[in-house]
């Protein structure tokens, strides 16, 4: 039975290009092209080759964007722009923060703090070292909390 179907499948595949004749192209007299599986006697005719593969369809072109999408893109560039802004000046904040309490436990911690002026150094005294201490805790809490 299985040789049978197998048989079977064979002879049904074979026959499929048995079927497929050649087919031939020519032109009359009229200029008219005409397409037959016998060439006409008499006249000039081509083999037209049928096993060839279909064309591949070509690839669908994009669809242009909508207005509203146009939109979105110039909208998220913005957006892209000014969060790249924003953590620049967040950075800048901490940097400046960080100076800053460093600045104040030197202040707070060092009763004796020299600072340099025109190329000279000198010693604050306690009221411009309070004072500091006060401005340096005024920055810090206006600008790193």
């Amino acid at each position: 039975m299985r040789r049978m179907i197998f048989t079977g499948s064979l002879l049904l595949a074979l026959s499929a290009s048995a079927v497929a004749g050649q087919v031939y192209k020519w032109v009359d007299a009229q200029g008219i092209t005409h397409f037959g599986s016998q060439p006409p006697q008499g006249q000039e005719a081509t083999p037209v080759n049928t096993n060839s593969a279909t064309p591949k369809a070509p690839a669908p072109a994009p669809l242009p964007k909508l207005d509203s999408e146009v939109e979105a893109d110039k909208q998220k560039a913005i957006d892209d722009k000014v969060k790249q802004e924003v953590a620049k000046r967040e950075e800048e904040r901490k940097k400046y923060c960080e100076t800053v309490r460093t600045n104040l436990s030197q202040l707070q911690n060092n009763p004796r703090v020299r600072v340099e002026e025109n190329g000279d150094f000198r010693r604050l005294t306690e009221e411009e070292r309070q004072a500091r201490i006060s401005e340096a805790q005024k920055a810090i809490e206006e600008n790193c909390q």
